[in-house]
């Protein structure tokens, strides 16, 4: 599958636009994601890793190499970004065996 046509490259252009055609929102989105990922409880580098597993459990590539260059940043390293993806596959594939209750139960004990 061709992904260039499918996941468009974030242009200036295209992020100008977002910001024009709602620009009170796009401010509370910036504000509340600087706020999410200030150093607290956690370190900023945490909560990138985190990002990166949410990232690949949302399947969302723009936020996939976003976060990976921010948690990079924050000073992850290869093998704990790897880490926090399998992490994300585990609970992902968790979820599917943890609801085969569900279809084990409709079919009857």
């Amino acid at each position: 599958m061709e992904t260039k046509n499918l996941y468009p490259k974030v242009t200036k252009s295209l992020s100008d636009k977002r910001t024009a055609l709602a620009p009170e929102t796009m401010e509370a989105w910036k504000n509340f994601s600087k706020a999410v990922f200030i150093e607290g409880a956690l370190p900023e580098k945490t909560k990138q890793l985190i990002a990166v597993a949410v990232a690949h459990v949302t399947q969302c590539p723009y936020c996939i190499k976003s976060h990976t260059m921010q948690a990079m940043r924050k000073g992850a390293t290869q093998q704990e970004i790897m880490e926090a993806i399998w992490v994300a596959t585990e609970m992902r594939a968790g979820g599917a065996f943890a609801h085969s209750v569900i279809a084990l139960d409709e079919m009857g004990e």
